[in-house]
């Protein structure tokens, strides 16, 4: 069992450096169904074979011990071996090496599962696309059973949930490489017209409205950007424009993906009727943000979660808290 044992956790950290040397599309979801089913085999052979063995060598030398102090006093000698007994039972219950690595870890990882699985997923924001209503490093966490509750590895929906809503803030698996998780604004659900032209968005023919606030500054990119008051659901979020970078496209700009044909490409913007069962998303960082504008929309079944709190930025703790 020993050199099993070692071969598991070989190919897991096998795995996992292959993963992060960028070898293999890593899944994390399928890591921990492995894991856990793993552990738990292990687990169960402990309780029910290895530990009621252990037990039984244990009562056994307990039974040696107690026949030779029966044999040495009709002898008339005297022993006292409590220490060593003591000692050498807890070596023969102590669980190996290969057991503490196995059986040990299941109770621990199992929550774990269950908790991402079912309930709540952290993430860590990596890139600036969502600027400035989440930043670069925010630790956020994802509510998994808001938009209905699914299987992991294979998210298929076993409970109906809510609706996504224009203005959500959603994680989802990227549609052109769904092993890569994305999050992006709800923009548009299904049957809405979204036109983003010269860089104002409208929504079945009616203008999203905006209001000016303040001028972000964006320590990363050290400079400020025009910041709006945007008011696309049922609570205002923030969004910013880069007024240096153009708002259009040109046709070769972007790729074929399912339901092409519903977007309308020119150098003012995009319009797109958002087909049944899918939604448009972008990023709060308008001009800084790989969206459906240029990959396409976002099919119900690669839904993760509603994102809805930051737990945690070690760079600034006042980050805090929940957001829109």
């Amino acid at each position: 069992m020993q050199i099993l044992t070692a071969a598991v956790l070989a190919a897991f950290v096998g795995y996992i450096g292959a993963w992060y040397l960028d070898l293999l599309e890593g899944n994390f979801a399928l890591l921990l169904f492995l894991a856990s089913v793993v552990t738990g085999l292990y687990w169960l052979a402990e309780r029910f074979y290895f530990l009621p063995q252990r037990q039984q060598a244990a009562a056994r030398l307990e039974a040696e011990a107690q026949q030779r102090r029966a044999d040495n006093e009709r002898l008339g000698v005297r022993s006292d071996e409590g220490a060593e007994l003591v000692q050498a039972r807890e070596r023969l219950l102590a669980q190996p090496w290969w057991l503490d690595w196995t059986a040990g870890l299941f109770p621990v990882i199992v929550v774990v599962f269950l908790l991402r699985s079912f309930l709540f997923e952290p993430f860590r924001i990596p890139s600036a696309s969502m600027v400035p209503t989440l930043l670069v490093g925010d630790l956020i966490l994802v509510n998994k059973y808001h938009y209905g509750v699914r299987l992991p590895v294979i998210n298929f929906k076993i409970t109906e949930g809510n609706k996504p809503q224009r203005g959500d803030v959603m994680v989802f698996r990227y549609p052109p490489r769904p092993s890569q998780d994305y999050i992006k604004r709800v923009i548009g659900v299904p049957g809405d017209e979204v036109a983003y032209l010269n860089k104002r968005l409208t929504v079945n023919g009616q203008p999203v409205p905006t209001s000016e606030q303040p001028e972000f500054f964006d320590e990363d990119a050290m400079r400020y950007f025009k910041q709006y008051a945007e008011n696309l659901g049922a609570t205002p979020h923030r969004m910013i424009l880069d007024n240096d970078r153009r708002g259009g496209f040109s046709e070769h700009e972007i790729p074929a993906f399912p339901y092409r044909d519903n977007c309308r490409y020119s150098v003012q913007g995009v319009v797109c009727k958002v087909p049944e069962g899918h939604y448009f998303m972008m990023g709060d960082n308008r001009d800084n943000s790989l969206d459906s504008r240029y990959w396409g929309f976002v099919p119900d079944q690669n839904i993760v979660g509603k994102a809805f709190f930051v737990w945690m930025n070690f760079g600034d703790l006042k980050r805090i808290g929940f957001f829109n």
